[in-house]
């Protein structure tokens, strides 16, 4: 009999199988997606947030327990499982040498990639290649993988794994099973259920773009909690960012995000501005912003700059709308003229000097002004101004399983002794909201090397019971 099924194809899969396989396990990986599609939303990446002492190859200067812990802690408001979210911090400050020995490669962050030079190590190449990497190491070590392998559901003994079974009805059993087939997300009818209508009679989620793979349907999530498995989060809580309204419903991943919303103002459908624009660094506030759009009217946004942020944020895949002057940008958005050029003209005004800087929380900020901009204000008076419209782009959903240290599924708060799970399927245990760059890679591969060690011991301890 097999030692270890991994379920899914991405970061958190690879790594729980890699790991089973180096502890000695025969492993079958089984991924939804068809070969050119695998690795899940772990394609679209880019880094790993990392906890380092002291500079570290591609990583500078120091980043130490704390201050992850504190960035953490303030992004989720303090819904996180600390014990656990500790484990992940300490977990991405010893991983990068496996994560090499399996062919990733790291490299510096590229100049748009603003503020994350010290928390944030790049894979070469992107997350495609890190998942391309991991596939062939774990080829090369004999771990069998299958393709177009939708799991539906598990079969159990009590809180015991037993077998999987797939769309097409198979039945493939195993001494112990890891879970790491993602959220929800791609799942139009339980993101309408989930977000429900809102008082202007709009559903939202009819109006969300998905930013990475089309296959985390939730299927196996539903199953597993309709079978009993502990569950944790809220279903509208995800990583979900403002990308420009012109992606694709799936996979279109980094290159649709907007990246200008502090160095500019973001307005409406109505021309009103609704958020602090300059509230924190863009890499601890650029998930909340997809969630403030879906809050707007018609789950639409605008983010308005003028030539003096040019060259200072990543630019997106699209090329963004742009005029000479104020009341013809928002002809071209299609936005109230009038209602728009009061609102720029007013945050004009409110700006007070100041020494910008956009590498700090400088002191250019709004004063009288609601609501402020209190970071990097700067009048938008430098022709031709631009204009980008934002729509909700879900990443990953948070709900999902409870898990301990030894990521094992719970049923009825007992921890199973052969089914494990990681990445996207348990983040909600340390992403109860909000996001910081790179903690979804540090999850993954934290939880994803935990449940692939621990689905070795399992099937190692089920092995020598049948045999006794």
């Amino acid at each position: 009999m097999l030692d270890v099924l991994v379920i899914g194809g991405g970061n958190a899969a690879l790594c729980a199988a890699l790991m089973a396989r180096e502890a000695g396990a025969s492993v079958m990986l089984v991924e939804a997606a068809p070969r050119e599609w695998r690795g899940g939303n772990s394609q679209h990446t880019r880094n790993l947030r990392c906890m380092h002492d002291a500079p570290q190859d591609v990583l500078v200067d120091a980043y130490p327990e704390e201050e992850y812990w504190q960035d953490l802690l303030k992004v989720t408001g303090g819904i996180t499982n600390e014990a656990l979210a500790r484990l992940t911090i300490r977990a991405s400050s010893n991983c990068r040498d496996w994560m090499r020995k399996h062919g990733v490669h790291f490299q510096p962050p590229l100049s748009g990639a603003l503020h994350v030079a010290r928390t944030n190590a790049f894979f070469m190449g992107g997350g495609k290649a890190l998942v391309n990497a991991y596939f062939r190491s774990a080829e090369k070590l004999g771990v069998q993988i299958r393709y177009d392998t939708p799991v539906v559901s598990v079969e159990l003994d009590g809180d015991r794994f037993v077998a999987a079974c797939t769309a097409s009805g198979e039945r493939i059993e195993a001494r112990s099973c890891v879970l790491a087939a993602g959220g929800f997300e791609s799942n139009r009818d339980w993101l309408r259920e989930a977000w429900g209508q809102n008082g202007r009679g709009e559903w939202p989620s009819d109006n969300f773009l998905i930013r990475g793979t089309r296959f985390n349907q939730g299927v196996l999530l539903k199953s597993m909690m309709e079978a009993g498995a502990d569950s944790i989060g809220d279903p509208t809580q995800a990583h979900m960012v403002a990308i420009d309204a012109r992606a694709p419903l799936y996979d279109g991943g980094i290159c649709t995000r907007i990246d200008c919303v502090s160095l500019g103002v973001v307005v409406n459908r109505e021309a009103q501005r609704f958020y602090d624009e300059g509230e924190d660094f863009w890499p601890k506030r650029y998930a909340i912003w997809g969630r403030l759009v879906a809050q707007q009217p018609g789950q639409i946004g605008y983010s308005i700059i003028d030539q003096k942020a040019i060259g200072r944020f990543m630019p997106p895949v699209f090329t963004g709308v742009t005029a000479n002057t104020l009341a013809e940008l928002a002809s071209r958005l299609g936005l109230p003229e009038r209602a728009f050029v009061h609102t720029v003209e007013a945050y004009n005004a409110a700006c007070r000097p100041g020494s910008f800087d956009h590498t700090a929380l400088d002191d250019c900020r709004t004063e009288g002004l609601t609501p402020a901009k209190t970071h990097w204000a700067r009048p938008i008076d430098t022709p031709p101004y631009c204009g980008y419209a934002l729509k909700p782009g879900v990443t990953f959903t948070y709900l999902g399983l409870k898990v301990n240290d030894k990521s094992a599924v719970h049923f009825g708060g007992r921890p199973s002794p052969n089914l494990f799970v990681a990445g996207e399927m348990m983040a909600g245990n340390v992403l109860g909201q909000g996001y910081t760059a790179g903690v979804g890679m540090s999850i993954g591969t934290a939880f994803g090397r935990i449940a692939g060690t621990q689905a070795a011991l399992a099937a190692r301890k089920e092995f020598e019971h049948a045999a006794a």
